[in-house]
């Protein structure tokens, strides 16, 4: 069987002229064997790298690795994750995110599919304020779900925006994938926050126009909110609750964001501004105790901790890679796509959406990216805009089967009555919906360039 797969690359570089490029094909396929038996994302990484720079004779170059770990560890913009990871965590874990719900949700109550703005709009601000995709959804599916069903949604409606919903926060800054595709893309972080900010909310506001679509010619999907229970709570006890409970989580994005894109502070400034700010909103919402910050400390060392790890194992493989001609086999297949630039990026775009459907964002993001990105970096591509093109395509990797981690979030929160059929059929409108928003950002490419270019970047 190995024989036969060997000699079949063989064959192909062969009659592509690739036949020095053997070793990193091999080097490739063992680190999908790797991932597809079950091992870590980090240690897959670095037994693929290790192995074939032994096979190939160049064990010598990680020489260099200490170096290149170093750099990670000393680079500012990627010491913004964990304190970026502690804001999130520390809003999501003092349960902020829940009053946040139910008063949105109230003010969204007497319109059709309304229930569902709610959950868009605070898919948005919980993005923008924690940017953990299963936080947000497994707090919308435990909040909202059976409020969704009780009501009489649609379970497959329901599935579906509380998914797409909690993925926005792939996209809306301050996202982890952004901080690492600035890292990838060598982009300031900055740029990259202004730039997803307008692509970010038109994928929020597709979803809005599907739900009141939904709700104006199914009704019966998306029904209002029953006079009653709006009636629990007065007209001016609901405005005091909107200016309680969701404008200090507004004032603490606002002030992050606006403080990196504006060029106030450096994304590790701002990022420290922000985890100060969300134990400063926790404290005034009275929620503030010890075991909420154990709890904070214990989840943002826990998701750092396996971030960084994966970062120091892609030097491992990136190394090898490149010392075995992985650069110059991606040149070789990019030859063989015709079309040239945009059939290109379009090829690595497709690329990715279809590794999104066994892979997660992360392992993409270190994986592909790396091999793919110097070939169209010496095409012209703007850097800027391909990575909202990524950051939106990665998005998508969430909710695909079979390793659409929102789907497996949501399934575990789930009551009983609600099957992985229903997830995975109510899903199916906003990936085509986050795949419009995609085709409008490559034919538009202003859309995530305008906003930087505004203010100066």
């Amino acid at each position: 069987m190995f024989e036969f797969i060997y000699e079949a690359i063989l064959a192909l570089g062969d009659l592509t002229g690739l036949e020095d490029m053997i070793f990193p094909i091999l080097m490739a396929l063992t680190l999908l064997v790797f991932l597809f038996i079950g091992m870590p994302v980090a240690i897959a990484l670095a037994a693929a790298g290790f192995l074939w720079a032994f096979l190939g004779d160049e064990f010598g170059l990680f020489s260099l690795l200490p170096a290149r770990i170093f750099g990670v560890m000393e680079n500012q913009t990627l010491m913004s994750i964990p304190l970026f990871v502690f804001m999130g965590v520390m809003l999501e874990r003092s349960k902020v995110a829940e009053e946040l719900l139910d008063v949105i949700g109230h003010v969204m109550g007497p319109l059709r599919g309304g229930m569902g703005l709610a959950i868009i709009l605070i898919g948005v601000l919980m993005g923008a304020s924690t940017g953990i995709v299963g936080a947000t959804v497994v707090t919308l599916g435990l909040l909202t779900l059976p409020k969704f069903l009780a009501r009489g949604y649609d379970k497959s409606l329901a599935c579906g925006t509380i998914c797409a919903s909690g993925t926005l926060g792939q996209i809306i800054p301050p996202s982890l994938v952004l901080i690492l595709l600035s890292d990838i893309l060598g982009t300031g972080l900055g740029t990259l926050f202004a730039a997803a900010m307008i692509p970010g909310l038109l994928l929020a506001t597709l979803f809005a126009i599907y739900m009141l679509g939904v709700g104006f010619f199914f009704p019966n999907k998306a029904p209002a909110i029953p006079v009653e229970e709006r009636a629990e709570i007065p007209p001016l006890a609901l405005a005091r609750k909107v200016v309680v409970v969701v404008l200090p989580p507004i004032a603490l994005i606002f002030a992050v964001l606006g403080s990196i894109i504006g060029g106030i502070a450096a994304p590790t400034e701002a990022a420290s501004m922000g985890g100060v700010g969300a134990i400063l909103v926790v404290w005034m919402s009275g929620r503030m105790t010890m075991k909420v910050m154990i709890e904070t400390v214990r989840g943002t060392l826990r998701i750092s901790a396996m971030v960084f790890f994966i970062l120091i194992a892609a030097q491992a493989f990136s190394l090898a890679f490149r010392a075995l001609n992985g650069e110059e086999l991606i040149e070789a297949m990019f030859q063989l796509v015709p079309g040239g630039v945009g059939a290109r990026i379009v090829f690595v775009l497709f690329v990715l959406f279809l590794l999104g459907f066994f892979l997660e964002w992360i392992e993409i993001c270190y994986i592909v990216l790396p091999l793919f990105w110097p070939a169209l970096e010496k095409a012209g591509v703007n850097p800027v805009w391909f990575a909202i093109l990524a950051g939106i395509n990665l998005q998508t990797s969430f909710l695909t089967p079979p390793v659409g981690w929102s789907l497996f979030f949501l399934k575990g929160v789930a009551p009983p009555e609600v099957s992985s059929a229903d997830i995975y059929k109510g899903v199916i409108p906003f990936i085509v919906l986050q795949l419009g928003g995609l085709v409008c950002l490559f034919y538009y490419p202003d859309l995530a360039l305008w906003l930087p270019r505004a203010i100066g970047w």
